[in-house]
């Protein structure tokens, strides 16, 4: 990683991380949390300041969170007013999608299908790369791989009929 230094390497690492958390939970708050959890994770325990290790933290940690939340219901709180809440900003806010249907043929992908899209489309890792890091054989990744760009083919191809004249 070495393109810089350490602390430029670490900014580098965790914008990475981060990036993954988010194609992970597809909730930047969620994301930035379990981000920090990891990193927290990875410097208690002294690992190496690498991308498979810290995405394998940052993995874990999602796996543990939706885990969690199958036991836990979330009740939704109407009755919160969003001005109360309007001061806090995170550092993460700036982040923002440039294309909107993108963002909805994503969210309907199961997220080991997102998680591997990501991986492969932005890591750049490959199949038995990503087997590797998610523990997975890499005939379940291609096959991921590919039900995934079908189904985000078929959205966009969904939206241009609904847009024909």
């Amino acid at each position: 990683m070495s393109s810089g230094t350490p602390a430029e390497d670490i900014e580098i690492l965790l914008q990475s991380g981060y990036r993954y958390a988010l194609s992970l939970t597809h909730n930047s708050t969620r994301a930035e949390d379990i981000l920090q959890d990891a990193w927290y994770a990875v410097l208690h325990a002294g690992g190496p300041h690498n991308k498979p290790y810290i995405f394998q933290a940052i993995r874990s940690r999602f796996i543990n969170q939706y885990k969690r939340d199958l036991l836990v219901p979330l009740v939704p709180l109407d009755d919160i007013n969003e001005e109360d809440y309007s001061t806090y900003d995170t550092p993460f806010h700036h982040q923002t999608y440039n294309d909107d249907a993108l963002e909805q043929a994503l969210s309907s992908l199961r997220t080991a299908e997102r998680e591997a899209l990501y991986l492969t489309a932005v890591e750049g890792y490959t199949a038995q790369e990503v087997a590797e890091l998610t523990s997975q054989p890499r005939g379940t990744i291609l096959s991921m791989l590919h039900r995934s760009r079908v189904k985000i083919r078929k959205y966009y191809q969904t939206i241009d009929t609904d847009t024909a004249p």
